[in-house]
């Protein structure tokens, strides 16, 4: 029987404990939610109450979703590479401060968002939030998708990465369920195939005939139709 190559440095494979893929399912939402943002905000007309609404209704779900998400890793994540993986301490603490920067855009847009939603007027609050916001996902997503990402899969359980999963979800607002999911879905690169493909069977029936329909219904709304 053949010898297996080791590779490059000679050093064997590390086995993977957990699928973390999950962390750039959800990164995508963010990603996509808040780019699309500023054209959001900028489609409200001065004075349309109800449309800013929705729109602030929309990123006020992206906005404490985002804060769940990155309580979850400061809380349940960060201690647990730096116990399991302790050379990964440096990318940790970057983790750290860049969750402290976005803490501060999204404060911003949680301030801005009650004044402008009642008097959709001078959106400009909101949009240097969303600025600020959007500047700093860009720099942290990627960070984390390439240094934090590959260390959870050889040292995470499985166990321990669908708490967060599970984190996420407790965190959506009630009345807010199908949106998430659609946002979810639609943010995927596939189009939400694979993601749908992995529901079970009684829920891609329920967002066949219940979830998207209402989600499409709120996506309307949003662009002003």
């Amino acid at each position: 029987m053949a010898a297996q190559p080791l590779p490059p440095t000679g050093e064997p494979p590390t086995a993977k404990t957990c699928d973390a893929s999950g962390m750039a399912m959800i990164h995508r939402v963010y990603k996509t939610g808040f780019a699309e943002g500023p054209r959001l905000v900028r489609g409200v007309a001065s004075g349309d109450t109800a449309h800013a609404d929705a729109v602030a209704d929309h990123l006020e779900l992206l906005s404490i979703s985002l804060h769940s998400h990155h309580d979850g890793e400061d809380e349940h994540l960060w201690g647990t590479l730096t116990e399991r993986a302790p050379s990964c301490g440096a990318h940790v603490e970057r983790m750290k401060a860049q969750h402290a920067d976005m803490l501060l855009h999204l404060g911003e847009l949680d301030a801005a968002l009650p004044a402008w939603r009642a008097s959709a007027a001078d959106p400009v609050a909101v949009l240097t939030a969303l600025d600020g916001i959007n500047a700093a996902l860009d720099a942290h997503l990627p960070d984390e998708e390439a240094n934090i990402v590959p260390v959870m899969e050889t040292v995470i359980t499985q166990k321990e990465v669908e708490w967060f999963s599970e984190h996420g979800r407790r965190s959506t607002p009630k009345g807010q369920t199908w949106n998430m999911l659609g946002a979810m879905i639609t943010s995927q690169p596939d189009g939400g195939a694979e993601f749908l493909g992995e529901l079970p069977p009684p829920l891609r029936l329920l967002w066949r005939f219940v979830g998207r329909p209402r989600y499409e219904r709120m996506r309307a709304v949003l662009e002003g139709r």
